[in-house]
């Protein structure tokens, strides 16, 4: 949590605040270096300062009303050789005192544990600095390389400005100022230079010159320095100011004229990331609608892919000029990591989301971007398996949500998909490997849902698949269980549940011979069935004798369209009104304790001790499957009662 003390500061309006816990002990890892690259603390404060620029830019058009000057847009990098600072500083939409808090003081978003976790076992530099790209805290990267950070700044239209100042410990201190320059300035004072801790001297030109031309020439705001020229015997020394960047956009420029290095630190830039992309995809449309594209899709999932309020990855700009982030219009939600920038050419500069979700143009650039998207992974599939590999395993589970909902790509969704079988511990499989191993004779694709493969393979419902020899596909994300009911089919062939319907395996001849055994099991077990039928009525519609048991006592099944348990407790979890499904109790009538049952029901047994036994013969067949008991502590009590009478 966060404290405030006030009265310790230059006056009554500075107020000494505590670091958020957790921002505390990620502003520990930075001070103490937890990777050798200092030189990227530039490009962070830079890509924050770009993307200030850019939100003053949208802010001046949205509000008419705003007074605000955006014809210089820039960011200046001012330098102190004798006091050993550098300032970073821009002219954008600046901050508030609560948003300075807010922002700087804790870190306000999901995984903050994971991260830390994460970081602290991390023993390898390159592996440190993916974990901080996944988080987004570019700003704490300032501290790697000063002893004390400043931030004056002043939000748009705002009168009055703040001051925050921290040494990387345990506090801050923030200060209410009078008057202040538009925008955000943030002025380090550096640490000694240390070369054998890659601490360079960020005062001198050629360092800051060569870091901006790494890893910021792209950003499309000037990037500004002061420069002397010394005098000569004729002329006295002189001040220039230089600009550093070209400040060429990548996405408008051909492939062939940019370096994979330069789409790399774009891709810095805009996806907040520190590892380069898996994949870069750049494209351009033409005819009645013409747009650049410059994609990417990481080589690693963001810690909140599937937190409600994610980061999406695209951002829109319309003939260079940025109108938004995250637009939510250009890319689908399963496809919600890929990072980059679509540029139209024909979009009104001061367009709204609610536009862009009907407008026909932007429809059908969505269209063509999630093709090329899926292409691209289609031919990783085929042509670079290990890469593909790393795709499905980091975005295979949110991709798998495109199968409920895009039904214009469920093809190609359907062809790049992997998933786990029994036909190989370790390696996935496709849709397509699946059917080329089918056995003669067989007309389905069989399934199986659970929350791990070891539960599922455990499962009485495989007992007959496993040994018939029928593979078995083995779905553990929470989407398997929509997606497949969604849909249903592939090549012509139908997706089963192994968990559902009657499952007969046997062929026509195991079949025959093995009817006349069936019709005297069906004969001898009737009134046990009916009788169990009756005791159990409350949790199951049927008891009925099993084909697919070949060791386990019982199971449960439930009918082909019958929601499943896992599906009926997501949907309430969703708020939404389920009746409950009840599914059939099926048994095992080679088994001792169900033949057993049998006949101490033949004998008039006492129905009591029966009927809990029967309960029982369904309550382990619910935990069998991985499912959850209604009454938890009545079984537990009955299996008490029943161990202690053995003993």
């Amino acid at each position: 949590m966060r404290t405030t003390e006030r009265g310790h500061g230059v006056n009554d309006r500075t107020e000494t605040l505590e670091f958020q816990a957790e921002a505390r002990q990620l502003l520990q890892l930075m001070v103490h270096s937890i990777y050798s690259n200092k030189d990227v603390f530039l490009r962070e404060l830079i890509s924050n300062a770009s993307d200030a620029l850019d939100k003053l830019r949208l802010a001046s058009m949205v509000d008419k009303d705003l007074d605000v000057d955006t014809g210089d847009l820039h960011i200046a990098l001012d330098v102190d050789r004798d006091a050993r600072t550098l300032t970073v500083r821009d002219n954008g939409i600046g901050m508030t005192r609560d948003e300075v808090v807010s922002v700087i003081g804790t870190i306000a978003k999901s995984g903050t544990a994971e991260l830390l976790r994460q970081l602290r076992e991390s023993k390898d530099a390159g592996a440190s600095q993916d974990l901080i790209g996944q988080f987004g805290v570019g700003f704490y990267a300032a501290f790697m390389v000063a002893e004390k950070v400043e931030l004056v700044t002043r939000r748009a239209g705002e009168s009055g400005g703040t001051r925050w100042e921290s040494d990387g410990g345990g506090t801050y201190t923030v200060e209410a100022l009078d008057d202040a320059p538009q925008g955000t300035a943030v002025t380090l004072h550096l640490k000694p230079v240390d070369t054998e801790d890659n601490l360079h001297d960020y005062t001198a030109e050629w360092t800051v010159r060569e870091i901006v031309k790494r890893y910021s020439d792209f950003i499309a705001h000037p990037i500004r320095t002061t420069v002397e020229r010394p005098g000569t015997d004729d002329a006295p020394a002189t001040t220039e100011t230089v600009t550093l960047n070209s400040m060429k956009a990548l996405w408008a420029r051909p492939r062939s004229e940019v370096e994979p290095a330069e789409y790399h630190e774009f891709y810095k830039h805009v996806g907040h990331d520190w590892a380069d992309p898996l994949e870069t995809i750049h494209m351009r449309g033409e005819g009645t609608f013409e747009y650049d594209a410059l994609l990417f899709i990481p080589s690693h999932a963001p810690l909140d892919l599937f937190a409600a309020q994610g980061r999406r990855g695209v951002q829109l700009y319309v003939k260079r000029v940025f109108i938004m982030d995250d637009c939510d219009a250009l890319m689908p939600n399963y496809l919600r990591f890929v990072k980059g920038v679509v540029d139209a050419h024909d979009l009104s500069l001061n367009i709204s989301r609610e536009i862009l979700q009907q407008d026909r143009q932007i429809r059908a650039v969505r269209r063509r971007l999630v093709k090329k998207v899926l292409a691209t992974v289609k031919d990783l599939k085929a042509g670079q398996p290990e890469r593909y590999r790393t795709f499905w395993t980091e975005f295979g589970a949110a991709v798998k949500e495109g199968l409920v909902d895009d039904t214009d790509n469920r093809d190609t969704l359907l062809e790049i998909l992997s998933v786990a079988s029994t036909n190989d511990p370790e390696e996935q499989t496709d849709l397509a490997g699946y059917v080329s191993r089918m056995k003669d004779g067989q007309t389905d694709i069989y399934y199986a849902t659970g929350e791990h493969r070891a539960t599922i393979e455990n499962s009485p419902h495989m007992e007959a698949f496993r040994a018939k020899g029928y593979e078995v596909l083995l779905l553990t994300d929470p989407v398997d269980e929509v997606w497949v009911e969604r849909v249903g089919s592939y090549d012509g062939r139908e997706l089963r549940s192994v968990a559902k319907g009657q499952v007969d395996l046997d062929t026509e001849e195991e079949r025959t011979e093995a009817e006349a055994e069936r019709e005297r099991q069906r004969t001898e077990y009737a009134a046990l069935l009916d009788w169990m039928g009756g005791v159990l009525t409350e949790s199951v519609k049927e008891v009925r004798l099993s084909s697919r048991l070949t060791t386990s006592p019982a199971c449960v099944v439930g009918d082909a369209q019958d929601l499943t348990p896992t599906l009926e407790k997501m949907y309430r979890a969703m708020g939404h009104e389920v009746p409950k499904v009840k599914r059939t109790l099926e048994l095992n009538p080679g088994h001792p304790l169900v033949s057993g049952l049998r006949k101490a029901h033949e004998q008039g047994d006492s129905e009591t001790s029966l009927a809990e036994t029967a309960e029982l013969l369904y309550g382990t067949a619910l935990l069998a499957e991985g499912g959850d008991l209604a009454d938890p502590s009545r079984f537990a009590r009955i299996l008490a009662d029943r161990l202690a009478r053995t003993l």
